[in-house]
């Protein structure tokens, strides 16, 4: 089964629900990072030299389910038009006689932005009502919103119930092929590259990833979980007690099947770390064991060459978490080693979006990957294998 899209069918003159995932930082009154609203531009120009009526929607934020300016989509409207380089319609609500009202003005090519479909609770309940008010402006459906695609709510699968044809956009076309055939059939080596805090989190993608995967390394805080199921002491170290028996288990089927299991042969402690003021204490380089009263933040060197030896052998490298505290300059270096490498190779690339994706523009060499997912959770969801709401409410071919 593949998903159809936009370019399966004929949309010209059709009045079309676009479901985008602008769901970006704002700071004083203006959108502080584009990115999503730049990977939204491909789909929305298609529409428009196709001469559909584009009617754009999206969530920003957790509202809650009540109207709140904090959280309006207005100056997306201002980026987005700016980007574009044409006017945009910004409708005040996302249901009802106004909205209606505005779209019927307008033409072929024409778009309009609703506001922020979270305003009401309808929207993340998935309410049959919510979902057939938000549909009885359009004539078909596109679902471009990767990063809300493992949610069941009415913009993202119940409006499908109401239109047709109901296909995805360009992103999520290039996501399903990224994430799904390029890592389910890989140019190998396929060298995964897991990191961020938590091992429960990852675990589910680790055990997916173990049947398709010639070398696993571990990087983050989920690493000092590992450790320890290694027998290794980690000082003061972020890690999950509770599932020292799941990386365990993990460890031994990379054995049975194998796959290359690589964790940090050394890692940077501190002492005194202050999260919120970016600082940290004294530094120290520890080698297997980490000593009480000191915390792991980093890969160390030499698991930084033994990683980016890995990486640049790989042929298909897909990234998912970050390797230590970057957001902290002195914790850095591990991540950003990483992603040099990751940028550096001549292999397929693919960040598997969240903080990843993050990173990866900190350190500047976003322009030299390959793919960069938009999505957080669905990325995760995905790749263990579950299937998407916002994917299967689609027309399949």
């Amino acid at each position: 089964m593949a998903t159809k899209t936009i370019k399966d069918v004929n949309l010209a003159g059709q009045r079309v629900l676009v479901r985008c995932d602008f769901n970006v930082p704002l700071k004083d009154g203006a959108v502080s990072d584009d990115s999503r609203i730049v990977a939204a531009l491909p789909t929305i120009n298609y529409l428009v030299e196709q001469g559909a009526k584009v009617i754009l929607c999206s969530h920003l934020g957790r509202p809650g389910g009540e109207k709140n300016a904090k959280y309006s989509l207005a100056p997306v409207a201002e980026d987005l038009s700016s980007k574009l380089g044409k006017p945009i319609t910004f409708i005040e609500d996302c249901i009802g006689e106004q909205v209606e009202a505005e779209v019927a003005k307008l033409g072929d090519g024409d778009i309009a932005l609703l506001e922020n479909v979270r305003f009401y609770k309808g929207e993340t309940d998935n309410d049959p009502e919510f979902a057939a008010a938000m549909a009885k402006v359009a004539d078909a459906y596109v679902n471009d919103a990767f990063g809300t695609a493992h949610r069941a709510h009415a913009s993202t699968a119940g409006v499908t119930a109401h239109l047709s044809p109901c296909v995805c956009g360009l992103l999520i076309e290039k996501e399903l092929a990224y994430l799904g055939d390029k890592t389910a059939n890989p140019e190998r080596p396929f060298t995964v590259i897991l990191g961020g805090a938590k091992v429960s989190d990852k675990i589910k993608v680790i055990d997916a990833l173990l049947e398709k995967a010639d070398t696993i390394i571990i990087g983050g805080a989920m690493a000092y979980t590992f450790a320890m199921a290694e027998g290794r002491t980690i000082g003061n170290s972020l890690s999950e007690p509770d599932y020292v028996e799941t990386a365990k288990s993990a460890l031994k089927k990379a054995k049975e099947k194998g796959v290359k299991f690589l964790l940090p042969v050394d890692n940077l402690g501190v002492k005194d770390l202050d999260f919120g003021a970016g600082t940290v204490g004294e530094q120290k380089i520890f080698e297997g064991n980490i000593e009480d009263g000191w915390e792991g933040v980093d890969i160390g060197p030499k698991s930084i060459e033994l990683f980016k030896a890995e990486v640049a052998a790989a042929k298909t490298v897909l990234w998912n978490g970050p390797m230590g505290i970057f957001e902290i300059d002195a914790c850095n270096k591990g991540t950003f080693a990483v992603a040099k490498t990751i940028a550096e190779s001549d292999g397929i690339s693919i960040i598997g979006g969240g903080d990843s994706v993050k990173a990866i523009n900190m350190s500047g060499y976003s322009d030299k990957v390959t793919f960069m997912s938009t999505g957080g959770g669905a990325s995760l969801e995905f790749l263990e294998g579950k299937e998407l709401p916002g994917v299967t409410a689609l027309d399949q071919v």
